[in-house]
């Protein structure tokens, strides 16, 4: 028994398959690596180092680290730029520890990662959630609007920590320039989740970055969508309301202390892998990403989804146009070797790769398997198969209640979803990915918390937490 080791064994079959990564780490299974770094593909281990002489230490950076940082943050233009060996969740937790003091209200956009709610948790502060807007057609929440961070200040002026993302998981933006001038106005420090967004800054083919708009403190996964290894990530501090030292604190205190060179090394890279893009890079990308599109275009069972805001070319929604759910195509998918990101009831969501000049990517044998799979399903008319969900907002700004002090002596129940509505939650309730509660342990579940639960169980979509989720139950606190 102890000779098996079953997650390397998996991982030796999964590569000898040679699937086709539409999904992170944006280094698509090393392909994104060129082949002078054939010492980098071949030999990690090699590299896989502590603190020795002349290695430097993440934690007390003077020597090759501190050099490496420096670079990151003269590329992005902030005043100091940190690698993070945790992923944006380490980001995350740190910058919202330094900022949000125990009791304070905090603005946070209700589509948040758990990892943002999570850290307001640990600061003990109070989230005022701000719903996204919601886009019919695509039938998710999208991104924060104006008028909804205007009527929050209104309604809670004291309030002066604004938790937004950008962009959104399917690549959206939005207005971040004009969400955060708004808050600045009011003396609002604006921290931003920008996991799927460190390429941004590469070419203005992307967005504009929320570290370009002003944003104090951006977190970004580098390894979603450049070539660092998975745990990469980056935080660009860029404000004079939050002492750099305090997130500094924060940061040792919640990283690991014996860091990864690997990891490191990788950030390194996709820094320098960015810094160096060039406009004959841009032009070959847009030419595949148009490629690529129109192809998906050609299949009447899927329709290839536009931006309702500006959003990011990487990120590319193909909606079902027959009676295959967004999660059952997904899984057809994958059964040919084809991996995509995510899939809701709708939608699947691909990652286009970051490709410079002349690399290739098998993309006409994904277009071809995507028909093949849907060979069997007829095509629907686009306006018969314009499912309307109830998934209607029931209010923008929503408080939890109960505190976590309030919950912590309550009795815990579990009833059937459709006993469940004006209950309070007990849990959290994420499907993952892409790791966004759908409800909060202090939240008042409304019918379109539940409605949005039974279209997801229906549709087979996989949820982090309490398993009962699946037999349709969900854990309440118990009435007085």
């Amino acid at each position: 028994m102890q000779s098996n080791t079953p997650l390397y064994s998996k991982l030796l079959q999964f590569q000898s398959e040679h699937n086709v990564s539409f999904h992170v780490p944006g280094h698509k299974n090393g392909l994104l690596n060129t082949m002078d770094d054939y010492r980098w593909r071949r030999n990690l281990l090699e590299f896989d180092v502590t603190e020795l002489t002349n290695l430097d230490d993440l934690h007390s950076p003077t020597g090759v680290i501190a050099e490496a940082e420096l670079l990151l943050s003269t590329f992005y233009k902030v005043k100091k730029s940190f690698f993070l060996v945790n992923g944006s969740t380490v980001g995350n937790l740190a910058m919202i520890l330094a900022t949000v003091k125990e009791g304070e209200g905090v603005f946070v956009q209700r589509n948040s990662h758990k990892s943002i709610m999570n850290g307001i948790k640990l600061a003990k502060g109070n989230p005022i959630m701000l719903q996204a807007e919601y886009e019919e057609d695509w039938k998710i929440e999208t991104v924060l609007s104006i008028d909804i961070l205007q009527k929050a200040i209104n309604k809670y002026p004291d309030v002066k920590t604004l938790i937004i993302t950008s962009p959104n998981y399917y690549g959206m933006v939005g207005d971040i320039d004009g969400i955060i001038k708004l808050a600045h106005q009011y003396g609002i420090c604006v921290l931003v989740d920008e996991a799927h967004g460190a390429h941004f800054k590469g070419s203005t083919i992307f967005p504009q970055s929320a570290v370009d708009c002003g944003a104090d403190i951006v977190v970004q996964s580098a390894h979603k969508t450049l070539p660092a290894l998975t745990m990469g990530a980056y935080l660009h501090y860029n404000t004079d309301k939050v002492k750099q030292e305090s997130v500094k604190k924060y940061l040792e205190m919640l990283q690991s202390s014996s860091p990864s060179y690997l990891i490191m090394a990788s950030l390194d890279k996709a820094r320098h892998f960015l810094a160096t893009y060039q406009r004959e890079d841009e032009v070959y990308l847009m030419d595949k990403i148009n490629y690529f599109r129109s192809e998906l275009k050609k299949i009447p069972q899927l329709e290839v989804l536009e931006y309702p805001v500006n959003g990011d070319p990487l990120k590319i929604t193909i909606q079902s146009r027959c009676l295959y759910s967004g999660i059952e195509i997904q899984q057809k998918l994958e059964e040919e070797g084809i991996y995509t990101e995510l899939a809701d009831s709708h939608n699947i969501l691909l990652v286009f790769p970051l490709l410079k000049r002349d690399m290739s990517y098998p993309l006409e044998k994904t277009v071809n398997v995507i028909r093949k799979v849907l060979s069997n399903s007829s095509a629907i008319k686009s306006s018969l198969n314009k499912l309307q969900d109830a998934i209607k907002k029931e209010t923008n700004i929503v408080e939890l209640k109960l505190s976590e002090k309030e919950q912590a002596n309550l009795e815990k129940v579990s009833v059937f979803l459709d006993d469940a509505v004006h209950s309070i939650c007990a849990e959290e309730v994420i499907p993952y990915p892409p790791g966004v509660p759908i409800l909060m342990s202090g939240e008042e579940i409304t019918s379109y918390h539940i409605s949005q639960l039974k279209r997801l169980i229906h549709d087979g979509a996989k949820f982090q937490g309490n398993k009962s989720i699946y037999q349709g139950k969900i854990i309440i606190y118990k009435h007085k």
